[in-house]
């Protein structure tokens, strides 16, 4: 051990302000300045034990780092530490493989979900409730697109606090879980109601009828199936997300496929079922339907408080209303070419593909739209990082074909439209769906529109998303709502223009109207 400090020491040891502390070094891989003179004795003993203990402070705080980059890294490190050993690598780090391994049984179980909504939506279709009162089919687009909203938010929004490590203690997890909850409870209710209202405008605005029971009865079974639903799923969606972190998997990856599930076939089940059964009340309207509306409303501010509580929605609570609000009037948009495409026996065989195409497309979209939100995240808050943001509308050669991580998993998600629709069109026909035969021509018109949705979804994706982080919002809580309304109503649009240019072209073998 030398008793004098080498020459290029000396500027670190003759300071007399307190040791900065190891986590404060300039920059990565960068050594702390910790050593100073308070520590050493006159004859300068004790240097080397200072400097170890630094270098392995530095050292575990770049591993905590490696971890959570949880896989957002894909390029290898830049690291410049001193230390011979080679730094272990994150357990999570995802390759395109590792991506699509992880997608792919959520994307193929969100997608099958969908396919039983269709199925679902292909019988309802003919019931009394949907036939005498069609502005339900406007409904159903937006309530489905409703649960991607909350649903995909939440899981983006949880998924980004386990991965920062903010659900790590039981008193943080709790926190989280039992705010989020009473937060999604108090959009659902509220978005809810004015997706009946938006059902009523749009289906008086081209008729000019109005009717005061079916008013009333839309209202009551968009908020009942509003609530339910969320509560349904978003317990399920904890429990995803929980149980991804234990076992090692990046819930980026799984929880917003796994939201989408069971999200449209429980929603359009519960749709149906309270509609119906209200409708069986028509004679005492005056009497159910409202009680129905009111219940539900009343429970609004226990949700409120609740919420309230929690810091991580407390914001969300009173900034988060516009992208679901406007993501609902998107979505009813989109509803509204539903009801006018399946009323017309030429397009009777769109119900079935519509769950399908939209949820595939609103599944992917989401994923891609978490994993951007997590990767930013992991660099600062919303408005720090601007190094981070580009300055310009991206290119959609840097979208899909640039190096980076969030490149490669837009050209995974890509990769997956055309095996997974051909999966799930093929399950509808075994399964004897639809009016329509899956003819050649059929199928590439369809894929045509898939995956002209997806392209477009996961290009406005990539902007929208770093756009938002830029002007300091917060992409968990406002990208998802626009970008899964933005698919039902692509979904629809395609899907419908698909359907019109089939029955002009005079394909009969497709069979539609049958």
């Amino acid at each position: 051990m030398s008793s004098k400090p080498e020459p290029k020491d000396v500027h670190q040891l003759n300071g007399t302000g307190p040791a900065a502390s190891p986590c404060s070094s300039d920059g990565p891989g960068r050594e702390p300045l910790a050593e100073t003179s308070e520590f050493l004795g006159p004859d300068g003993a004790g240097v080397e034990v200072v400097v170890i203990e630094s270098r392995a402070n530095a050292k575990g705080v770049r591993e905590e780092d490696a971890l959570l980059e949880n896989g957002s890294q894909s390029n290898e490190s830049d690291d410049v530490s001193t230390d011979h050993g080679p730094a272990p690598p994150s357990p999570l780090k995802e390759t395109s493989f590792s991506i699509g391994l992880q997608v792919l049984f959520p994307f193929l179980l969100a997608g099958f979900g969908t396919v039983a909504a269709g199925m679902v939506l292909d019988i309802v279709q003919h019931w009394e409730v949907f036939q005498k009162v069609t502005e339900v089919f406007i409904l159903v687009p937006a309530l489905l697109g409703l649960k991607g909203n909350l649903e995909m938010t939440l899981a983006s929004r949880l998924s980004t606090a386990a991965n920062i490590g903010h659900m790590d203690t039981p008193k943080e997890l709790w926190r989280m879980i039992t705010g989020n909850m009473a937060l999604i409870q108090v959009q659902a209710t509220v978005v809810g109601f004015l997706a009946s209202i938006a059902a009523v405008v749009f289906g008086w605005i081209p008729d000019g009828h109005f009717s005061i029971p079916h008013a009333f009865l839309l209202c009551a079974s968009s908020v009942a199936t509003a609530f339910i639903a969320s509560l349904v799923l978003g317990m399920i969606m904890i429990g995803v997300i929980i149980g991804s972190r234990k076992i090692g998997i990046n819930p980026d990856n799984v929880a917003t496929p796994i939201a989408a599930s069971l999200g449209d076939l429980i929603t359009l089940a519960l749709l149906s079922g309270i509609s119906w059964g209200l409708y069986l009340e028509k004679d005492n309207w005056q009497y159910i339907y409202p009680l129905v509306c009111v219940f539900f409303v009343a429970l609004l501010p226990v949700w409120v408080v609740l919420a309230r509580r929690s810091p991580a929605t407390r914001e969300v609570l009173y900034s988060g209303w516009e992208p679901v609000i406007i993501a609902m009037a998107i979505s009813s948009v989109g509803g509204l070419i539903l009801d006018k495409t399946v009323s017309d026996p030429n397009f009777a065989g769109m119900a079935v593909f519509t769950p399908v195409i939209n949820g595939v497309g609103g599944n992917l979209v989401a994923v891609q739209a978490s994993r951007i939100s997590t990767f930013l995240h992991m660099n600062g808050m919303p408005g720090e990082n601007s190094e981070q943001v580009p300055r310009r509308c991206p290119s959609p050669c840097t979208t899909f074909f640039s190096p980076d991580v969030n490149s490669r998993s837009a050209r995974v998600l890509f990769l997956l439209v055309v095996p997974g629709h051909l999966v799930f069109l093929y399950t509808i026909s075994c399964m004897q769906g639809g009016h329509t035969t899956l003819t050649l021509i059929f199928i590439i018109f369809y894929m045509t529109a898939a995956l002209l949705q997806v392209l477009i979804l996961l290009y406005i994706a990539d902007w929208m998303v770093h756009w938002m982080w830029g002007r300091g919002l917060d992409p968990d809580n406002f990208s998802i709502p626009y970008l899964t309304a933005l698919g039902d109503l692509l979904g629809t649009g395609l899907l419908a223009l698909s359907f019109h240019v089939l029955w002009l072209i005079g394909d009969r073998d497709t069979d539609v109207g049958d």
